[in-house]
């Protein structure tokens, strides 16, 4: 979806209930994926770019970066009743599908087939997270840092993490705050820029 579509907003913090209700109830293995599709996709309240930013905030926020989402999301439209709102919709039917699950697996839980089925499940989240990050990289042209730079990033970050075993905060913390800076140096030219034109 391009970003210069208008978008939509949500009707009422019922609709932010039910929304986040559905959203989660669809996130076996992970949400990224769903949260994208509905979000950006189905219900148009965001833009591919300003998916990607929230979301990137949303990952280096303490907690479960899908529910600092759903807080962003409902807190900009209703405030802290529509963030209490949204988190409501993505704890309650998820929480109590998930009970009733821990009971019946408890029975199941060393047969071969239900540990294969939770490996095949596995495999199935890592594909739908892969194929959403590549479907959110055209985004990523509009990122002040730019394309390239911000491929850089990534795959400095994969390597100090996925293959030097770097603790994350660390990573946040050196590779995160030169990104940072420098989109902040990119986004102050542009400022200027903008100033100066004609």
């Amino acid at each position: 979806m391009p970003d210069d579509i208008p978008l939509n907003q949500p009707k009422s913090k019922t609709d932010l209930f039910v929304s986040f209700t559905v959203l989660a109830l669809q996130g076996f293995g992970g949400v990224l994926a769903v949260a994208q599709r509905e979000l950006v996709e189905r219900k148009r309240w965001m833009t591919p770019a300003q998916f990607v930013e929230e979301w990137a905030v949303a990952q280096i926020l303490p907690g479960p970066n899908v529910i600092n989402l759903c807080l962003m999301v409902g807190g900009r439209h209703f405030g802290l009743p529509g963030a209490l709102a949204a988190m409501a919709g993505m704890l309650a039917a998820p929480t109590a599908v998930l009970l009733l699950l821990a009971l019946a697996f408890g029975s199941v839980s060393d047969q071969a087939w239900a540990q294969g089925a939770l490996r095949g499940m596995g495999a199935v989240a890592a594909g739908m997270i892969a194929a959403t990050g590549i479907k959110l990289i055209s985004a990523l042209k509009r990122n002040p840092l730019g394309l390239p730079l911000c491929t850089a990033v990534m795959l400095t970050t994969f390597t100090g993490v996925g293959l030097f075993r770097w603790p994350l905060l660390w990573v946040l913390l050196g590779i995160g705050s030169l990104a940072c800076a420098w989109a902040y140096v990119q986004l102050s030219r542009q400022e200027a820029l903008n100033r100066t034109a004609p």
